[in-house]
């Protein structure tokens, strides 16, 4: 343990930095297992009182890892026998020029995705989600998931091989 780093979660600073640095990525990861707004909300606002609550025995290079794993065991013991419904909470502004049967072919395709996405594995789904929603690489969702690069690549690959089979057009 270095003398340098003095600092630790407790500080209020820090902990604002971490708060600001990790809890929009914390909601949206818990949000995809959930897919439900308002839970993802109370699993992000538990695991960083949590954090709070440990925040002596957490260093801040270890806050990210642990709120992760805080909110994924959250969410496990929400989610444990239920099918995950999906809402999307970024809505794509509308475009005025559009036409009608172009809207009508959208919905169609949004009830599609959605049902494709529902009837992955939660595995799958929130490798998917997390890779195309979040930006996030194959090593960052390896590390938030606690599986190997490879495992994430061969979820990926059978979610796009799903997705393809399901969806006309992708």
């Amino acid at each position: 343990m270095s003398t340098e780093n003095t600092k630790n979660v407790c500080e209020d600073q820090v902990y604002a930095q971490v708060f600001k640095s990790h809890s929009k990525t914390v909601f949206n990861y818990i949000y995809y297992k959930f897919g439900n707004e308002e839970k993802a909300r109370d699993a992000v606002q538990e695991a960083f009182l949590k954090l709070w609550e440990n925040c002596a025995k957490v260093a801040p290079e270890k806050a990210k890892s642990y709120l992760y794993t805080v909110a994924n065991n959250l969410s496990l013991n929400v989610i444990k026998a239920e099918k995950v419904r999906l809402k999307y909470a970024d809505k794509a502004l509308k475009n005025t020029h559009e036409t009608p049967e172009f809207v009508l072919e959208e919905k169609e395709f949004k009830v599609k995705l959605d049902h494709a996405l529902n009837s992955l594995p939660e595995n799958q789904r929130t490798t998917f989600l997390l890779n195309r929603i979040d930006k996030k690489k194959y090593k960052e969702i390896a590390e938030i998931e606690g599986v190997s690069v490879k495992a994430i690549e061969k979820r990926m690959h059978l979610a796009l091989k799903t997705l393809r089979s399901k969806i006309d057009g992708i």
